[in-house]
């Protein structure tokens, strides 16, 4: 008992100077703060002010001149699982309208292997597409819908991009339909897609391009299409600042070929080169110090029909035997020519039937020759 009362005596101190301390001074009364007012008072912005600027309004113009001709594209295919045989898949991606006809331009790989192709228009209406032609090695496809009052899409020219141009990708990134992104011009490069194939030229941009944006148009700040969206560099399978597309020029060189013929009559100049550098034509005495050296004109060939000229004789490369003495190309239309990329990136631009015109050396002698391209088999 007598260690209980100071105990009960020392916590009865300490519970009276917490009291008149700090509770009954912290102690809320409401009623000496809150009040009720009859109306509340908000600062609005001025009547009649026009919230949007230049920029505001220039991403209005660009969205609304281009929503009604981006549609979504659902793709389905079989694939098979080892437990379950074949099961159905479904895939989305973008497309856009170019004619009255209902002709779309997406990506290859939207379609690829797909059993069905359903369309579905800003209006949210759907019609069943028909695939009515491919080029894989473009990574380019062309999809036709049935569809009244359907409206065409401008296409630009991606010729003279500038890296730091203002662009803008619409498209259905994760099905999330006619969504607007925008970002620059950050370079034009050449890329390789997963499935191998090359996009020459390919335009860098920073707008987010994710899943489901692929086969969707890149706009300059006109609304004209200057690139379709085709794949991202990411480890995280969505945007991550680098995307890519494939320049509009691509597209528009075989347009006519996949509506009309359902395939790519892709264009061949019909020769066998190898390609010459300083220290080569030091030692063949050639009369340029670059370009590409004719091998071998293919009989019957582009090429050989315009009077362009293979080696005569025989010599060697390292191990390799070669022929020498033919014509040597240094430009196709103007363009500088030094290796089998330069000349194929040229054909890329054109397509059989076009007429080009070849810069050759013959011997020191400057010639141009015309050329009407073939269709290639293997050789460009």
């Amino acid at each position: 008992m007598r260690v209980g009362r100071p105990l009960i005596f020392a916590v009865l101190i300490a519970g009276a100077f917490f009291y008149f301390t700090t509770y009954r001074n912290n102690r809320l009364h409401p009623s000496n703060w809150v009040s009720h007012p009859a109306t509340v008072e908000i600062t609005e912005a001025a009547s009649g002010s026009d919230p949007l600027d230049a920029e505001e309004q220039n991403n209005i113009s660009v969205y609304r001149k281009n929503i009604g001709s981006v549609v979504n594209i659902t793709s389905r295919a079989m694939t098979y699982d080892f437990f379950y045989g074949l099961v159905p898949q479904e895939g989305q991606g973008t497309g856009f309208i170019i004619d009255k006809e209902g002709h779309i331009v997406t990506n290859y790989h939207v379609i690829a292997e797909a059993r069905q192709v359903e369309v579905t228009l800003s209006n949210r209406k759907k019609y069943k597409a028909t695939i009515v032609g491919t080029d894989r090695s473009h990574d380019l496809a062309i999809v036709q819908i049935k569809a009244p009052d359907l409206q065409a899409i401008t296409l630009g020219d991606s010729t003279h991009l500038q890296v730091g141009q203002k662009v803008y990708a619409i498209g259905n990134p994760f099905g999330l339909s006619g969504t607007l992104t925008r970002g620059i011009v950050s370079s034009i490069r050449q890329v390789e897609e997963p499935g191998g194939m090359i996009i020459e030229e390919a335009i860098q941009t920073d707008a987010a391009i994710n899943p489901g944006n692929s086969g969707g148009p890149l706009l300059n700040w006109h609304g004209e299409v200057i690139g379709i969206n085709t794949m991202i560099a990411s480890s995280v399978g969505q945007s991550a600042g680098i995307g890519f597309a494939i320049p509009i020029n691509t597209a528009k060189a075989v347009l006519n070929d996949l509506v009309t013929i359902g395939r790519v009559r892709r264009p061949a100049l019909g020769v066998r080169t190898i390609p010459i550098s300083s220290e080569l034509a030091s030692e063949m005495s050639l009369a340029a110090d670059y370009g590409l050296l004719i091998v071998q004109a293919v009989p019957g060939g582009a090429a050989d029909r315009s009077g362009l000229r293979g080696g005569t004789e025989r010599a060697y490369l390292g191990n390799t035997p070669i022929m020498i003495g033919g014509d040597l190309i240094v430009s196709v239309d103007g363009k500088k020519v030094e290796t089998q990329q330069d000349l194929a990136q040229v054909m890329n631009n054109h397509r059989a039937g076009d007429t080009v015109n070849v810069t050759i050396y013959r011997g020191k002698k400057k010639l141009d020759v015309s050329v009407v391209l073939g269709e290639a088999r293997e050789q460009v």
